[in-house]
């Protein structure tokens, strides 16, 4: 047992440098509580986590490496991320200037986003990115022994999910606190132009990822 949690240790301790990078993921938590609301955010986190889960799996299963040593697959993936990230840009570059609600950091009934479409954000955003691919390859090849059960490691995979969303989380109170979002919303349109560019430079940086 004690190797296991070294294991862990060892994930954990390179994985929450990878949490708070800012990415793709980020700047849609940010977007989402900005614009939608505290629901709409914690919710999208949910979907975040669940597509770690997903990434997992297959490294899990030997899938990882199929994908990061075929040319033809993970350039499947890199476009099809690349593609989303440029649609999300391109919504958010022409969508209305997020407003202010009053004393409760909540959005307008207009700007209500359901909670399945929230949560497929968040799915969709983390697993269209094939750096998620080699990074648990990685991962999990330099610190996860080969005998190490496989049930286990799907205990590695739930820990470091739920730390995830336990971040992303945090992120979302914190920008639908009112003092927070109402400065992010005094931008106006800018606000917007902002993270539609932030996304589409991310889907400019995701297309040209090279395959390890």
């Amino acid at each position: 047992m004690a190797q296991y949690f070294y294991e862990l240790l060892g994930l954990m301790a390179v994985f929450s440098i990878m949490i708070v990078s800012p990415g793709a993921d980020f700047a849609l938590v940010v977007r989402q509580s900005i614009v939608h609301g505290r629901r709409s955010a914690i919710i999208t986190s949910f979907g975040i986590g669940a597509s770690l889960l997903f990434h997992i799996s297959y490294t899990v299963l030997g899938l990882g490496l199929i994908v990061s040593k075929s040319l033809y697959l993970f350039g499947m993936l890199k476009w099809a991320g690349a593609a989303y990230l440029f649609y999300l840009g391109v919504k958010a570059l022409r969508a209305p200037a997020p407003v202010s609600s009053g004393a409760v950091a909540e959005p307008l009934p207009t700007q209500e986003l359901s909670a399945l479409r929230c949560f497929l954000m968040g799915f969709v955003t983390n697993a269209l990115n094939p750096k998620a691919v080699l990074f648990f390859l990685s991962l999990f090849s330099a610190l996860v022994s080969h005998e190490t059960p496989i049930l286990v490691q799907a205990g590695y995979g739930a820990v470091m999910s739920t730390a995830l969303i336990s971040w992303f989380i945090a992120v979302s109170i914190f920008f639908t606190m009112q003092s927070v979002r109402d400065r992010f919303v005094a931008w106006g349109r800018w606000f917007n132009r902002v993270t539609g560019i932030v996304f589409i430079g991310l889907g400019v940086k995701l297309a040209t990822q090279q395959a390890g």
